[in-house]
């Protein structure tokens, strides 16, 4: 599985994987992928240098990279407590009346919500990368458009990569004008942030949009057959998320958890703004139900949405209240049968490639060719 892109970049697979988790970007990078750690939940800086300290160690000297939410737009002068004010009573009462009809207990006394929104705060983001140029990443990827002028030419000066997702051609052009070395094509089947074109058709449109920028297929993909296709379609590499959730590295603190993303299917996800307030593709369930009912009060614009459901997201996963328990997660989750390793999960990839490309040139007549 190597492209152009991948050879540039010293790895075996053009398989780049996004994770929250470091042992899982470790384990990504060792079995011959790009580990990209995710960088948002970290708003402490000295947490974010304890994970770097540890993937560094542990990447088996393969390259890795990380993955900032830096906001187009910024507004500034205006602080956390601010954007709190702004949160009418209605929902607030809506919160507390939803917890309460599943009985969910309250966090202990002076116990901190576990998930905050502060981590989609531009200022954030650029205290993560005042640590994070202290280490030998190879790429850092935005999610919420290009990064301000200043990060690319930052990143640059180190020899380092910059990419950014896109949902579509505009925003993939938008990008390359930013001086952005890598456009991913994140399809609406992709878990988490997700616009409304669908990888099949997306991925085309973005590579002929940014030629001869390298792109990534990302977005319900998930075996070996469907990084072929993506070669097929123009990617130079897979850009895979969901997958790695219930791999053996992963560390979701909730056997729950686990459960319901094994026993998913593919129909069981939604596009919800229940958590951010923007459409993300996750697990559907109860809670999402609520916030998407239209007798219900609605959902905030982002950050208000993120910054309501924090602790309420936070009670919900510590103690595992099953209706109402979910997260991000892409439309692949029907594939997720099984908790396997990282290596495994390449081992898998490796096998249905091989055997798509075959199948390809028989279809072709061309049995036995490279």
């Amino acid at each position: 599985m190597q492209t152009e892109l991948s050879r540039k970049l010293g790895i075996e697979h053009a398989v780049f994987g996004f994770t929250p988790f470091p042992a899982v970007a470790a384990a990504i990078s060792r079995a011959g992928g790009f580990g990209v750690l995710g960088a948002v939940r970290y708003t402490a800086p000295g947490d974010l240098k304890r994970d770097l300290d540890w993937l560094d160690a542990h990447a088996g000297g393969r390259p890795y990279g990380l993955d900032v939410v830096m906001p187009a737009k910024k507004v500034e002068g205006v602080t956390e407590a601010d954007v709190e004010a702004m949160i009418p009573e209605e929902h607030r009462r809506f919160v507390r009346d939803t917890l309460a009809a599943y009985g969910v207990p309250e966090l202990a006394e002076g116990e901190a919500s576990g998930w905050r929104i502060t981590g989609w705060m531009e200022q954030v983001a650029r205290t993560q990368l005042d640590v994070a140029f202290d280490y030998p990443i190879r790429l850092l990827a935005n999610a919420l458009g290009s990064p301000p002028a200043d990060v690319v030419a930052r990143a640059h000066d180190r020899d380092v990569l910059v990419a950014a997702l896109a949902g579509s051609a505009r925003h993939a052009r938008k990008h390359q004008e930013a001086g952005i070395d890598i456009v991913v094509a994140q399809g609406y089947e992709a878990g988490g942030h997700t616009g409304e074109i669908a990888t099949m058709v997306l991925t085309p449109e973005i590579v002929d949009a940014v030629d001869p920028l390298p792109v990534l297929a990302a977005g319900g993909i998930g075996s070996g057959r469907q990084v072929a296709a993506a070669f097929t379609l123009g990617a130079q590499g897979v850009w895979l998320g969901s997958i790695w959730l219930t791999t053996t590295e992963a560390d979701l603190h909730s056997p729950a958890l686990t459960r319901k993303l094994l026993a998913a299917g593919s129909g069981d996800t939604v596009r919800s703004r229940a958590l951010t307030g923007k459409p993300a593709r996750q697990l559907r369930t109860e809670w999402t139900d609520a916030w998407d009912d239209p007798a219900g009060p609605g959902t905030l614009p982002m950050p208000l949405q993120g910054l309501l459901v924090a602790e309420a997201v936070s009670r919900i996963q510590k103690y595992e209240v099953e209706p109402l328990l979910g997260t991000p997660v892409g439309q692949i989750v029907g594939r997720m049968t099984a908790e396997r390793s990282v290596q495994e999960v390449f081992d898998d990839l490796t096998r249905g490639f091989e055997k798509a490309v075959d199948r390809i040139n028989r279809i072709a007549g061309r049995s036995g060719q490279p």
